[in-house]
């Protein structure tokens, strides 16, 4: 019928609105600083970020780093921490 047409078109062609919303950019509040650690045993790098509990990537010459057995990333609020287990020269 005419006003169940009628109905169907006014439903297609209800006003659409939406919002967008710019997030800020996280950044670094605390760089990576340079740590040594003795072969074979355990290194810590951490940094802050300008937004807490933001995702955070760790890399490793481009490549991302996994969660492992050698790898451990935690993230605590702002500060985001990888922990390198077994350290061999090759991971400087």
């Amino acid at each position: 019928t005419w006003q169940k047409l009628q109905a169907c078109h006014q439903a297609r062609h209800h006003n659409h609105v939406s919002l967008s919303i710019a997030a800020k950019p996280v950044i670094f509040k605390e760089e990576l600083k340079n740590v040594e650690s003795k072969e074979g045993g355990t290194a810590v790098l951490h940094c802050e970020i300008s937004k807490a509990d933001a995702a955070v990537e760790w890399r490793k010459g481009g490549k991302v780093l996994e969660p492992s057995d050698k790898y451990e990333m935690k993230l605590k609020g702002s500060v985001a921490e990888l922990i390198i287990h077994g350290v061999e020269p090759g991971d400087s």
